[in-house]
């Protein structure tokens, strides 16, 4: 019977997000309770597609639809602000807004950032580091 310590080394949460990369910058946002800014997206419920989750999540936190959804990539990295031994294994989908997007819901921030600007934040999330380096190598 594995312990506490062990589950909670190897908890993994799947998520999928949003790859927005226009003019070197790539479309990000932060919850108002995260520090970090990360892809538009999140966790994928019960009975869900990976692109069905990313389709409700980026109504639900830009206030727009999506047109398509390409697969670009897939990261496994630690969770940033979710304890230690929490990874993400985060799908990514390149896609199309089908109008001006907002922060809405839990989203307090929306930013178009370069690789060097989002470098240059005090807390980054791995796994848009990660992405980044693929992007704008």
């Amino acid at each position: 019977m594995p312990d506490a310590m062990s589950s909670a080394a190897e908890q993994l949460i799947r998520a999928v997000g949003l790859v927005r990369f226009v003019d070197r910058r790539l479309l990000l946002v932060r919850a108002d309770y995260q520090i970090a800014f990360y892809l538009p997206g999140g966790k994928i419920d019960p009975g869900e597609t990976e692109v069905q989750a990313l389709h409700r999540e980026v109504r639900e936190e830009l206030g727009v639809g999506m047109v398509g959804a390409e697969f670009f990539g897939r990261y496994v990295t630690d969770a940033v602000g979710q304890g230690d031994g929490v990874r993400v294994e985060l799908s990514c989908y390149a896609g199309e807004l089908d109008g001006l997007p907002r922060p809405a819901a839990e989203i307090a921030e929306l930013a178009w950032l370069t690789r060097a600007e989002y470098l240059s934040h005090r807390v980054t999330a791995p796994a848009i580091v990660a992405l980044f380096a693929d992007l704008d190598p």
